[in-house]
């Protein structure tokens, strides 16, 4: 399953349903948690079945929200020099993530992150960054009836605080930019106060919704 090649030709969809399958088949409904891609799965696993809330952190934007930097852009008409990148599994540029991703690590902790990235399906990367080419609206979610937290980092240019912000509109979720945060919100500097805000509203969440 580790195989390089293990998720070529994968879909978003082919995720989201993973993700949805594995709640439906709890005993209650789970609170999801997801990181830029894994974000907007979590939204399209919530779209297909039952949950509790959710904390999407730097959340891929889905089908409809545009751009709002030139960095997103370039990175969505650059898959193409890869060629028909949509039918491989897509090495993952280790370059660019210590640059944009993984740029308030200190060395040592990001290079332990940067060894352990391993191939994206090129066909999810073409859903999610070139969604207007896609007539099959692929990664296309709207407002949930799931309580919704998203968070945006100040400094990240893999998905700016403007477009993630569109993305809480999208979804009708709560939005908070975080100060001085870049795009690896689960383990850069500052993460700790991240975890307590997601927390807090998660308390705050649960308090206010009726029992049963």
């Amino acid at each position: 399953a580790d195989a390089p090649h293990a998720v070529r030709g994968v879909s978003v969809t082919d995720y989201a349903r993973d993700i949805a399958r594995l709640c439906a088949g709890l005993d209650e409904a789970p609170i999801l948690v997801g990181h830029s891609m894994g974000g907007l799965v979590c939204a399209l696993a919530a779209s297909r079945t039952p949950v509790r809330a959710m904390v999407l952190l730097a959340p891929t934007a889905p089908w409809g929200v545009a751009a709002s930097s030139m960095e997103e852009a370039i990175t969505a008409f650059g898959l193409h020099a890869l060629g028909p990148f949509w039918a491989q599994a897509v090495a993952p540029d280790r370059g660019l993530a210590r640059r944009y991703s993984l740029d308030r690590m200190d060395h040592a902790e990001r290079e332990a992150v940067a060894v352990r990235l391993r191939p994206e399906s090129g066909r999810a990367l073409w859903e999610t960054l070139n969604w207007w080419l896609d007539p099959f609206m692929t990664t296309s979610v709207g407002p949930l009836d799931v309580p919704t937290l998203v968070i945006g980092g100040e400094r990240d240019v893999v998905h700016p605080p403007a477009t993630v912000r569109q993305t809480a509109a999208r979804l009708g979720a709560t939005f908070i930019e975080a100060p001085g945060m870049s795009h690896w919100l689960v383990a850069e500097p500052g993460w700790r106060e991240i975890a307590e805000i997601a927390q807090g509203w998660l308390d705050e969440a649960s308090a206010s919704t009726p029992a049963g």
